[in-house]
């Protein structure tokens, strides 16, 4: 098998995660206003609030108003989180609240990275193959890859609240892919969401890899549907 011209990678699930639990998160920051609340019950409200809100993507906004599209879409997920946890009404100031919250996820402090990237990034790196970040996330990612040292090993990094696209649009690997002038035969994806970027990709000419870390929020396509692109760490990859 030979090695691709350029590999992708999910963000969010596939290079860090949250910190413990966005639960845990949301509960440590509301603590600190005077608001008390249980952070698996906050947990489980933020994933049916995420889950049931639109894609992260604004087409036709100009760029001007982008920042504020991102900043208003968290906050109508996090106003429905609290408020699902019954402990909304508890907030003196919620704008006020919401807006320190968001900045702290722009931060390195909520996120952990996993032990598998680094060593699995410089490898890359090594063998001469272009990196590119492809996530469903918004402009606050510009700050959090730096923050935990991985903006030195991307070459590109393609957002869709910036393409105006969502995966597993096909259009935002294409807009990924131009950046490198390259061939969907010729480029990888991978990433922690079975749907979004296995099948995503897939459908859109790359070869896409499962990225199923064995955690239990990772959804289990149903028998019939594993991928056979399927590892448990980056650096089970190789084309040797």
């Amino acid at each position: 098998m030979n090695p691709p011209q350029v590999i992708f990678l999910d963000a969010v699930g596939t290079l860090f995660g949250v910190r413990a639990s966005v639960g845990r998160v949301y509960g440590d920051l509301a603590r600190q206003v005077g608001v008390d609340v249980d952070d698996a019950m906050l947990n489980q409200a933020f994933f049916e609030s995420f889950r049931a809100s639109s894609p992260m993507a604004f087409p036709g906004v100009p760029i001007t108003e982008l920042a504020q599209h991102e900043f208003d879409w968290w906050q109508a997920i996090a106003t429905q989180t609290f408020q699902g946890a019954g402990v909304f009404d508890q907030f003196a100031d919620f704008p006020k609240f919401f807006a320190g919250l968001y900045a702290h996820f722009a931060t390195a402090e909520p996120w952990v990275l996993y032990p598998d990237v680094y060593p699995a990034l410089k490898q890359w790196r090594s063998q001469g193959i272009a990196l590119g970040v492809l996530s469903n996330f918004d402009s606050r990612l510009h700050a959090v890859l730096p923050a935990l040292g991985l903006d030195q090993f991307f070459d590109s990094v393609t957002i869709s609240t910036e393409a105006n696209a969502a995966k597993p649009d096909a259009q935002m690997f294409a807009i990924a892919l131009k950046k490198h002038d390259g061939s969907p035969d010729q480029a990888w994806h991978i990433g922690d969401s079975f749907k979004e970027d296995y099948q995503g990709a897939t459908q859109a000419g790359l070869r896409g890899i499962w990225l199923n870390r064995e955690d239990d929020s990772v959804p289990t396509p149903l028998p019939g549907d594993r991928p056979q692109d399927t590892i448990t760490t980056l650096l089970n990859l190789n084309w040797i």
